[in-house]
């Protein structure tokens, strides 16, 4: 049999070729593996809020959540973010109540308190209990600076200053349905879905620039009023790395949804966390 040289040396340059190739898609895979393995992970979980407390500038209405159908659903919830095994769950209760989450936790776990129609209770503290945890963290801030006296009221001020179509559009419950839909006859899981889809959280999020434009001459109140709100998230972003020190912890975080596009942005930003999509842990 013969054999052309010039076909053998080509034939094994393209197999080198190939194998190289190979080695290299291997060794990217593999550093893409060791750098999850060496970061926290962090789910951030956005959401309404459940028991419809009203003291947001777009609120919706949740219908009760105590009922038994709708408590299967928060069951079945709860149960798939257990596979996401987090090892710390941080709510929004202000870190000063920290002490009172405690007890509530504590007094929960003996059967001795009655879980609120609040997300943080429904779904926080049903699966730190189910998995175990010793404690649930309470993260948020919501206060002024010492010494601040900022007038922070856009909404006021807007309707007294000539920006009332602007309210008026910025608290349009028609314009949020678009980014914080009815949960109506859908599941809960279904329903936490769609808030945290990306398309409604960068809607939700272009709100803000909205408010910022309240505001005249060197009276930018609604500017004042949003950078107050960066700083807030950032506060609380804060916070969520400090309960992340180690490479082997996994947290979630369950906040307003208004709240989930700046902490998933300050993560993706930081580069602390390996960051999960909502959609990768809940199916429906």
């Amino acid at each position: 049999m013969n054999i052309d040289s010039d076909s053998l040396r080509s034939n094994l340059a393209r197999l080198r070729g190939v194998a190289c190739r190979f080695v290299l898609a291997m060794a990217a895979a593999t550093a893409t593996a060791a750098q999850a393995q060496e970061q926290p992970a962090l789910l951030v979980l956005g959401s309404a809020h459940f028991g419809n407390p009203g003291r947001d500038s777009i609120n919706m209405d949740v219908e009760d959540v105590l009922s038994p159908a709708r408590q299967r659903e928060i069951e079945a919830v709860v149960q798939q973010l257990a596979a996401f095994r987090p090892t710390r769950i941080a709510i929004e209760v202000p870190s000063t109540q920290q002490e009172a989450v405690d007890e509530r936790y504590a007094s929960y776990r003996n059967g001795q308190y009655e879980l609120t129609r609040n997300e943080s209770d429904q779904i926080g503290m049903r699966l730190a209990a189910r998995l175990g945890h010793e404690r649930i963290y309470a993260v948020d801030w919501n206060a002024l600076a010492p010494g601040e006296l900022v007038d922070y009221d856009w909404h006021t001020y807007g309707q007294q200053n000539g920006h009332e179509d602007l309210i008026a559009a910025i608290t349009d419950p028609v314009r949020a349905r678009r980014f914080s839909p009815e949960l109506k006859e859908q599941s809960i899981g279904a329903w936490l879905l769609q808030l945290n889809d990306p398309d409604a959280l960068q809607l939700s999020h272009r709100t803000y620039f909205d408010i910022a434009s309240v505001g005249d001459g060197e009276n930018l109140i609604g500017a004042t009023w949003v950078g107050t709100w960066y700083a807030r998230n950032l506060k609380i972003y804060g916070r969520l790395v400090d309960l992340a020190p180690t490479a082997n912890e996994r947290v979630l975080v369950i906040y307003g949804q208004g709240h989930a596009y700046l902490l998933r942005q300050f993560a993706r930003e930081h580069g602390h966390f390996e960051l999960v999509d909502v959609a990768a842990v809940l199916t429906d």
